[in-house]
């Protein structure tokens, strides 16, 4: 179970600087100049780092190994048909 804990601490520490890199690589690219980063960037990134450390805290709990197989799989599902409809609604207003 330690091991478990270390390996998603890893991962979600991981997730954090990678999105930090990305930020810096925007501003050394020069990007950041030209195209700023907007209020919702921020959000979504954020959001995300919040869902790796509830997903890690999720997996860390105490329940049957089938149980939490299949929420993922059926919280995968949901995450995907949402992000779908926004990105569909997101073409037909443009």
């Amino acid at each position: 179970m330690e091991i478990v804990l270390g390996l998603i601490s890893l991962a979600i520490t991981a997730a954090f600087l990678a999105f930090i890199g990305w930020l810096i690589y925007r501003a050394v690219k020069g990007e950041l100049k030209v195209k700023q980063i907007k209020a919702h960037n921020i959000a979504y990134g954020l959001s995300v780092v919040t869902g790796i450390f509830t997903y890690g805290f999720f997996l860390s709990m105490d329940m049957p190994q089938l149980f939490k197989i299949v929420v993922s799989i059926i919280l995968g599902v949901m995450l995907i048909f949402v992000a779908a409809y926004i990105q569909r609604r997101h073409q037909q207003s443009s």
